[in-house]
């Protein structure tokens, strides 16, 4: 494949590649030819069959397990990446958790899971991954955010706080690599519909709630990403770093026209 969008003799490295937008984006980083590294925490089973359906498109794909909560191993999973796969080009930083609760019960131990999923392994497989790519000069990183990062709720706290937080740390190392050729981005969803939330949206009531408050008029799904970390992982983005790119229908635009009476 030939042009600004190739990523024909990249590799890339998802995490939290087993379902919904992990998934879609590691399927569009490999139909402009990138080669995939699988990373998931259970669900190895549609790991696998994402694997094979990557490499009956052509591309090389390979799956790794790691849990992100547990001390040391992102920086295992890293070492252990490219010393049997090579050198990594793009990574997508893509796996967290989410558990919600009252933010009067936040505990100590709600913080710290939370903490070592959606805030340490980023900051620990960028340290890992990102002066590679800066030495070899050409890399990727697009951190998956969330609208929660602007629009946050009382019961997702800490995930949202955590979200902002990982912002910071990609415009932070962007500035010290750009000059290297390693861009840095985030692109944050909004209202997406994936496989851990689909019984919510099943609910019609619910669906009709938040399609409301949207400008689009539709909820997201996964593949609604794929475009924008295309860009950002190609030579096409090159001049894009420190981003924060929205992709929620309008949502943090203002509520859908309708959605609340016209002021007078």
């Amino acid at each position: 494949m030939n042009g600004l969008f190739s990523l024909d003799g990249r590799r890339a490295f998802v995490t939290g590649a087993n379902s919904g937008i992990g998934r879609a984006v590691a399927l569009g980083l490999a139909a402009h030819g990138a080669d995939i590294i699988l990373h998931h925490f259970g669900g190895g089973e549609g790991t696998a069959a994402l694997r094979d359906e990557i490499v009956s498109q052509g591309r090389d794909a390979a799956v790794v397990e790691a849990d992100f909560t547990q001390p040391g191993a992102a920086e295992a999973l890293a070492d252990d990446a490219r010393a049997k796969h090579g050198p990594v080009d793009i990574l997508i930083a893509n796996a967290a958790i989410e558990h919600r609760a009252p933010w009067t019960d936040v505990t100590a131990a709600h913080i710290e899971i939370h903490v070592a999923a959606n805030f340490a392994s980023l900051l620990t497989l960028t340290q890992k991954l990102v002066p590679p790519m800066a030495e070899r000069g050409w890399g990727r990183v697009v951190a998956i955010g969330s609208v929660m990062a602007t629009r946050p709720r009382a019961e997702t706290v800490v995930y949202a706080a955590l979200k902002s937080a990982q912002l910071t740390v990609i415009r932070a190392i962007a500035r010290e690599v750009a000059g290297r050729g390693v861009t840095m981005n985030v692109i944050s969803p909004g209202a997406i519909v994936t496989g851990r939330n689909a019984a919510r949206y099943a609910d019609p009531a619910f669906r009709r709630a938040v399609v409301a408050k949207i400008p689009a008029e539709r909820v997201g799904r996964p593949e609604d990403m794929v475009g924008a970390a295309v860009l950002l992982c190609s030579n096409a983005g090159s001049y894009i770093t420190g981003a924060d790119i929205p992709i929620n229908g309008g949502w943090t635009i203002g509520d859908a026209p309708g959605a609340l009476p016209e002021a007078a």
